[in-house]
């Protein structure tokens, strides 16, 4: 049957749920319902999940990939982007902060 989870979660439902409560971001907060829903039993499969969520079902199976290989640290981890170079120049940013600080400031 497709979307049916071979998973072991090793976290108790009372721990899940705590740390739902303490989750700080959506994207943690999402990771860990999907969890949740396998471990209470409230969904039979991750395509049911993935319903419920709002969110694609594939995206749910690279969730849980990440769970089965690293654990909660692996799930909750965020992704850090490199992205492109800056075209303002550091320099010119702490000029233009000094700038706005005095009283006088700019014309417009």
């Amino acid at each position: 049957m497709p979307g049916v989870c071979k998973i072991e979660i090793r976290e108790t439902e009372a721990e899940l749920k705590q740390l739902l409560g303490q989750a700080k971001t959506g994207s943690e907060k999402e990771r860990l319902q999907v969890l949740y829903l396998l471990k209470t039993k409230k969904v039979k499969n991750v395509t049911e999940a993935a319903v419920m969520l709002g969110r694609n079902r594939v995206t749910l199976q690279d969730w849980l990939a990440k769970y089965r290989q690293g654990g909660l640290s692996k799930l909750l981890c965020k992704k850090v982007s490199t992205g492109r170079k800056r075209k303002i120049p550091q320099w010119a940013e702490k000029a233009l902060e000094k700038r706005l600080k005095l009283e006088e400031g700019f014309n417009s």
